[in-house]
């Protein structure tokens, strides 16, 4: 008969505790093994640290380039901007290298990771705890987010103090540890708005713990509520903004089904030891489907983990705005981590759970070590204005670059010298370049067409360049076809999708040294 402990779980047979003077040497040993698992998930975060800086974390320095004074005015849009500051101070102590940008990101994701194993040890036992923890390492979102010059490494920082306060309030806590859920709950959307699908879940797991043997107090709820509705005023103004203008920030492709489920069991490796992992426990008579558990735990790893990931799925589906991107379904996978250790804590058997630990971490390095993807984290402008300027430092041949930020399309771009201190153009802010720059919007637009056709009918008798990512291909090939009459066109390179292209005047009839 199988016991089950209200706070960790269903105990284990009595069949895997081994004679008390032998346990202390074989769980030191067991537990070795899921420190070494625990610390190679860890490890897997650090392939691609010495990577290039992609679009959006040359848009983090941006923000930050100007010191102190300069974020808010620089930021543009009415969000709060926490992490920029925290970012800045980061700077004044590590420096604006590329590797110590991240570790800011990783210092905010470790944190996260102990507050997770925290909250796990609320429900499960240990064991279960450090599975929960190694899960939510080894997922590839975590993996990236954790070396992101981003904000969403702080956001699950604030999304695990959120589930740590509520699970502590379940087991019993003061009116300031509601007061802490409710400030941590509020505190998500301050580093990313579309955080508030986490909200709903939030809420529900909340509002539960008013049944059950270890309720709150109507003081703590309401105390909870209050501080995150006072909490929040800061970021209306963000959300009315995003509300406002969604069209402008539509960039990516609707998802798919099959998005939504390798999201949700870590691919396809992963999910295929789980299941291995449960039918052996079945085969084994180890696997826990009888004895009573309670609905709460289970109301929280579900909710955290389904409700915020079905969200970003329905509205990606159903609307224009497709938000169903890694970066922010960071969102759902501390409950997806959580959801898997519930599962976990249903297998009776020592061994069993070390071995589907093991076996994931195992499969997940492999897979990870072989790819080449791995080494990257995302794509960078890097190669390419790097290739362009040597190229154009020989004659100072202007360079015509479209913005790959979809807000381009909608803004006022700017002019001469500035467009090398934009937003729009912040990969130019840390990957600088000497020639000058003509900016393009994202899309190949009236715009676009009348800004290239200026630029033609004006410098279309020397050498030029033209840069553009994948959505300014249109606009490259328009260019070209535009100046065929007069230029030799030429693809000196694509690098990390960044397109470079050059425009050879026949008259000169000769190439640049």
């Amino acid at each position: 008969m199988v016991a089950f402990n209200a706070v960790s779980g269903p105990d284990l047979d009595a069949r895997d505790k081994p004679p008390r003077g032998a346990r202390e040497p074989r769980e030191r040993w067991r537990f070795a093994v899921y420190g070494l698992a625990l610390a190679v998930s860890v490890w897997l975060w650090f392939l691609a640290i010495r990577a290039p800086l992609w679009l959006d974390e040359t848009l983090s320095y941006f923000f930050i380039k100007g010191g102190f004074r300069e974020i808010v005015p620089r930021q543009g849009w009415p969000d709060v901007p926490v992490y920029s500051y925290i970012l800045w101070l980061w700077t004044r102590l590590m420096g604006t290298g590329e590797i110590a940008l991240r570790l800011s990101s990783v210092a905010a994701m470790l944190g996260a990771v102990y507050l997770l194993y925290r909250s796990a040890r609320e429900m499960f036992d240990r064991e279960v705890s450090i599975i929960a923890a190694v899960i939510f390492c080894l997922h590839p979102i975590t993996a990236f987010a954790s070396i992101d010059v981003r904000p969403y490494a702080f956001a699950t920082l604030t999304i695990t103090v959120a589930i740590f306060a509520l699970v502590r309030l379940r087991v019993g806590g003061s009116v300031w540890l509601a007061a802490l859920f409710g400030l941590s709950a509020a505190c998500i959307l301050y580093f990313q708005v579309l955080f508030a699908v986490l909200l709903p879940a939030l809420a529900a797991c909340f509002f539960g713990l008013r049944s059950g043997p270890r309720r709150i107090s109507w003081w703590q709820l309401g105390v909870g509520l209050c501080v995150f509705a006072l909490a929040s005023l800061a970021v209306v103004p963000g959300l009315q903004y995003l509300f406002h203008t969604t069209g402008a920030h539509a960039f990516a492709m609707p998802p798919k089904l099959a998005d939504l489920r390798s999201m949700l069991v870590l691919g396809r490796g992963p999910a295929l030891v789980m299941a291995g992992t449960l039918v052996l426990a079945a085969a084994l008579r180890r696997l826990d489907v009888k004895s009573h558990f309670e609905a709460w735990p289970f109301l929280l790893c579900a909710s955290l983990a389904l409700v915020p990931a079905f969200l970003l799925y329905g509205i990606s589906v159903s609307t224009s705005v497709h938000i169903f991107i890694g970066r922010y379904l960071i969102v759902a996978v501390p409950g997806i981590a959580l959801l898997w250790a519930w599962v976990v804590s249903r297998i009776n058997s020592r061994p069993l759970r070390l071995l589907f630990c093991v076996a994931v971490v195992a499969i997940t390095s492999y897979q990870d070590l072989r790819s080449p993807y791995s080494r990257l984290h995302g794509y960078s402008w890097k190669y390419a204005l790097s290739v362009a300027d040597k190229s154009a430092a020989a004659d100072n041949a202007p360079l015509l670059i479209a913005s790959d930020l979809p807000e381009s399309d909608q803004m006022v771009l700017p002019v001469g010298p500035a467009v090398k201190d934009n937003a729009l153009f912040a990969p130019l802010t840390y990957y600088p370049v000497t020639a000058p720059v003509t900016a393009l919007p994202r899309s190949l637009n009236s715009e676009a067409k009348q800004i290239g056709s200026s630029f033609l009918q004006k410098d279309g008798r020397r050498r030029f360049l033209a840069l553009g990512f994948m959505a300014s291909y249109d606009t490259l090939d328009w260019l070209a076809a535009q100046a065929s009459p007069t230029h030799d066109v030429h693809l000196l390179g694509e690098f990390d999708g960044v397109r470079v292209v050059e425009f050879l005047p026949r008259q000169t009839g000769e190439s640049p040294p």
